[in-house]
């Protein structure tokens, strides 16, 4: 899902079934997009962390770091994530994202994708702590990657494709985790770095 379907700057309703999906192409950051990339790679704390997956340990292949409120607690694939306080920055970052979407956000999970090497698995953010329908923001700056959606279920349906550009927001929620499974896959060619920025509100007491 490219070029006319996104070209105007409001956001879109992705035609899904079972999901409730809706794609900025550009949001403004109140900064050059590649001054926040920069400041972002430079300044956090990027952590390489090892996961659980069906019994069995393997490096995530990116760099992650978890920030948010006190008592933010998060916890998937085997991973329990104490939250850093948040930075000036990304409290910016959250107060204009959580503008567009309508919606709170307690913790961001970021992800640093520094090549094309770099990639994240087919997955839903399904976990307990995050609700039943959980409402998460992707904000995407850096080198444009390809966000494969699947449907969890339906085998008819063909995987769907979306091209994240820099200062790109991506909004899921409803029971889009229900029925989707959503991921970032390796490339082929050499590419530049990536930031992706998911806010979310998770729930204190359930990790």
């Amino acid at each position: 899902m490219t070029g006319d379907l996104f070209d105007n700057g409001e956001p879109r309703l992705l035609d899904l079934p079972d999901a409730d999906i809706r794609y900025w192409p550009r949001v403004d950051l109140g900064a050059p997009l590649d001054r926040v990339l920069k400041e972002l790679i430079e300044q956090t704390p990027w952590r390489s962390e090892v996961i659980t997956l069906w019994g069995q340990q393997h490096p995530q292949p990116r760099l992650t770091a978890w920030f948010g409120d006190p008592g933010a607690r998060y916890t998937y694939s085997g991973l329990a994530l104490e939250p850093l306080p948040w930075t000036d920055l990304l409290s910016d970052v959250r107060r204009r994202v959580g503008t567009l979407a309508d919606a709170s956000f307690n913790s961001v999970l970021m992800n640093y994708y520094r090549d094309h090497r770099d990639s994240m698995g087919m997955h839903s953010d399904d976990e307990p702590e995050l609700g039943r329908n959980p409402v998460i923001a992707s904000l995407s700056l850096g080198e444009q990657r390809t966000f494969v959606l699947k449907h969890r279920f339906r085998k008819d349906l063909k995987p769907v494709n979306i091209e994240l550009e820099s200062g790109s927001l991506l909004l899921m929620k409803g029971a889009t985790q229900h029925h989707w499974k959503h991921g970032i896959n390796k490339l082929s060619r050499p590419c530049g770095p990536r930031v992706n920025l998911t806010f979310r509100q998770v729930s204190a007491g359930l990790t």
